[in-house]
């Protein structure tokens, strides 16, 4: 027998009005999981992300999904705040007053050429949202409307953070110096993953992903004709050997049991077969668990990096005293090649991203709520990974869980990883994280009331 609920039309069960707040707590997930699988709100998913999929935009360029997005909020009559970190959109949820929770979506596509053929395919040319933002914003959008359907559930305030720039442009970063993170006690985000089965969920307690920087790497010698190599200064064959002496920071200076990452992805110099080109650049990324060991190795740049020769000379002597010396090892061996090198590491544009670290407690609240949702073998425990994701700036000041969420489409083969141009989203896991978003939030709210907050807003789990 179902009741409306006086004031808001929403439908209840009789047997809720006799439940305790513990036992109407646990089934609020199941019920938002009925919630968004509801035709009407499920196939209003499935076109917001369809929209976004076919007009995708680069970090900081977001703004026609950004006006997407204040489009649909207005439409609920939703409060919000624009420009946030240029593109970027906060919305609010609630009371106004504290506790205040954030769920977080990223919008931002990838400079790829979309390979798949389909009714929605990217009709901008060399950008494809091949990472699953789009689907990111409709299930932010899903958890907004389930959270205003059910408003009265609202003990304190959900901030809705729309953020751009996550694929390398550090938009949390920009979003929380624009204040995203006013109030805001704890904060939740998630990631599709085609590979994981529909229903399922996967995350940890402490480091899920690695921190990350990226350097860049231009060594310079003297060109010449190919058949005479002896009048030149070949920065190929020095730039070889710089990039043998990093992999072997790796497999010889470091901790076999401190995980650590560093990949030589770039490689560019010359262009005819019979010249010797002045210079070659190279770069990479490197990640770690650790800002410690993330941090050291940017000191390391940065001292060793000012041209001096007698300085390389004595960084060579000195290679194997130290860990994590990738840059000694560049103008090192570029020293002994006769060479110079210069070396760049990060920029503005292009922050170090810190470790993945979710909260212990917060960790807790995710395997009750994904479990009364999906059932205790759909949620499961992951080993922690080498990719980076800048949700890591807003764990390194408030409490923070991020997991991922399965969307793998037993209708394709051989479904595509992400970052790849053969990406796809299965949408029938739109529902799954709405419903997730927006229990989060209530269940977090619920049980940290103002007044007696349960998370310390200082504390940060580390490695």
């Amino acid at each position: 027998m179902l009741l409306q609920n006086k004031g808001t039309g929403q439908e209840m069960q009789v047997w809720d009005l006799i439940l305790t707040p513990k036992e109407l707590s646990n089934k609020i997930p199941i019920n938002f999981l009925n919630f968004a699988k509801k035709s009407e709100v499920f196939d209003w998913m499935v076109g917001i992300r369809r929209k976004i999929h076919e007009n995708p935009e680069l970090g900081y360029e977001e703004f026609e999904t950004s006006k997407l997005i204040r489009d649909e909020l207005d439409k609920m009559g939703i409060s919000y705040k624009y420009p946030v970190a240029v593109t970027g959109v906060l919305g609010f949820i609630g009371s106004g007053k504290p506790p205040f929770v954030a769920i977080r979506a990223d919008m931002d596509a990838l400079a790829l050429q979309e390979m798949v053929e389909w009714e929605h395919k990217s009709r901008n040319d060399g950008k494809m949202h091949a990472c699953g933002h789009d689907a990111h914003v409709a299930m932010l959008l899903g958890a907004a409307r389930i959270l205003q359907e059910h408003h009265d559930f609202l003990k304190g305030t959900v901030v809705l953070v729309f953020q751009p720039a996550e694929e390398g442009g550090g938009g949390a970063k920009k979003m929380i110096e624009a204040g995203a993170l006013e109030n805001v006690q704890a904060i939740f985000a998630l990631h599709s993953h085609p590979l994981l089965p529909l229903g399922e969920v996967e995350s940890r307690p402490g480091p899920l992903a690695a921190g990350s920087g990226i350097f860049e790497a231009e060594i310079s010698g003297k060109g010449g004709h190919a058949a005479i190599p002896q009048l030149s200064i070949d920065p190929i064959l020095a730039s070889s050997n710089v990039i043998v002496s990093l992999q072997q920071l790796v497999s010889r200076e470091s901790d076999p049991l401190d995980s650590l990452v560093l990949t030589v992805t770039k490689f560019q110099g010359g262009g005819a077969f019979n010249v010797i080109p002045d210079s070659v650049t190279i770069g990479g990324t490197f990640r770690a668990f650790s800002m410690k060991s993330l941090q050291h190795l940017k000191q390391r740049i940065e001292e060793v990096t000012r041209p001096n020769s007698l300085r390389s000379s004595l960084v060579f002597l000195h290679l194997f005293c130290d860990r994590y010396r990738a840059v000694q090892v560049i103008v090192a061996q570029a020293a002994v090649q006769r060479c110079n090198a210069t070396v760049t590491f990060n920029s503005i544009e292009k922050p170090i991203y810190p470790p993945t670290v979710n909260d212990n407690d917060l960790h807790k609240l995710f395997q009750t709520i994904a479990s009364d949702m999906l059932g205790a073998a759909g949620v499961k425990d992951v080993q922690p990974m080498m990719g980076s994701e800048d949700f890591s700036f807003y764990q390194e000041l408030v409490p923070g869980y991020f997991f991922l969420l399965g969307m793998k489409d037993d209708a394709i083969k051989e479904p595509a990883t992400v970052h790849s141009p053969y990406f796809r989203i299965n949408e029938d896991a739109l529902p799954i994280g709405a419903a997730l978003h927006a229990s989060f939030a209530v269940r977090y709210l619920l049980e940290n009331q103002a007044g007696n907050p349960a998370y310390d807003r200082d504390h940060h789990d580390e490695l």
